[in-house]
């Protein structure tokens, strides 16, 4: 695909972006990606506060009462809610 003049290869993009935001265990213990971080600090949401994955959705989900068009953040609570059910649960 040529962008600008330049060819640009969209795989190759989409590899480096998902190396880059990989799912990393915090000193917390949470399992957290750096976009999730960022949009948390947006919002005024330290994770590091938080002992568990399902006490940071219960705190996304407050704030998500009052934010009107938080769509990054409701992506972020529904994600952690997969991280919970599939590393966190019993099976």
């Amino acid at each position: 695909m040529k962008i600008n003049g330049n060819e640009i290869n969209i795989e190759e993009i989409i590899s480096e972006v998902k190396l880059t935001d990989e799912l990393k265990k915090r000193k917390n213990g949470l399992i957290l990606r750096d976009s999730h971080i960022e949009i948390l600090n947006r919002y005024g949401i330290n994770y590091e506060e938080f002992g568990s994955i399902s006490s940071l959705i219960l705190e996304i989900e407050s704030v998500l009462e009052t934010e009107v068009d938080a769509y990054d953040l409701e992506s972020v609570s529904e994600e952690l809610s997969e991280i919970n059910y599939y590393n966190y649960t019993n099976k």
